[in-house]
C-alpha cells in the first residue's frame, strides 16, 4: 500500500470532517501521530494525541493506532526541497506530506 494525502481538517470540526470521510471511503482504521520528544518523553501534546485517539476510536468504532511522528516534518520538508518546490508552496503542503510520511512508515512497519 502507498500512503497519499487526503485532506486537512479544521481542528474545530475534525470529527464532523472524519464522519463525512467515513461515508465516502472504506476506512478500516486510523493512525494518529504521537508527538514525542527526541528523548522519547511524552509531554502534553502527546497526552492530547492519546486523548484524541481514544475519542476517535469511541466515536467511529474503528481501531486507532498511534505512530511516532518524530522527524516526519523534516523528512517531508527535505523531499519538497529536493523536488524544487518554492518555500511558499512548501508551507502549504508540508503538514499533508509529513502525515503521509508518518502513515507510509507505519504501513511499511506492518507489512
Amino acid at each position: 500500500m502507498i500512503a497519499s494525502p487526503y485532506a486537512v481538517l479544521a481542528a474545530d470540526s475534525v470529527f464532523e470532517g472524519i464522519e463525512a470521510i467515513l461515508h465516502e471511503e472504506e476506512i478500516v482504521g486510523f493512525v494518529v501521530g504521537l508527538p514525542v520528544s527526541l528523548s522519547g518523553d511524552e509531554g502534553e501534546p502527546a497526552r492530547a494525541a492519546r486523548r484524541f485517539a481514544q475519542e476517535l476510536a469511541e466515536r467511529t468504532g474503528r481501531p486507532v493506532e498511534l505512530a511516532d511522528e518524530r522527524f516526519t516534518t523534516k523528512v517531508a520538508e527535505a523531499a519538497l526541497i529536493d523536488a524544487g518546490m518554492r518555500r511558499e508552496k512548501r508551507r502549504d503542503i508540508r503538514d499533508k506530506m509529513a502525515a503521509t510520511v508518518m502513515l507510509q512508515t507505519h504501513l511499511d512497519s506492518i507489512r
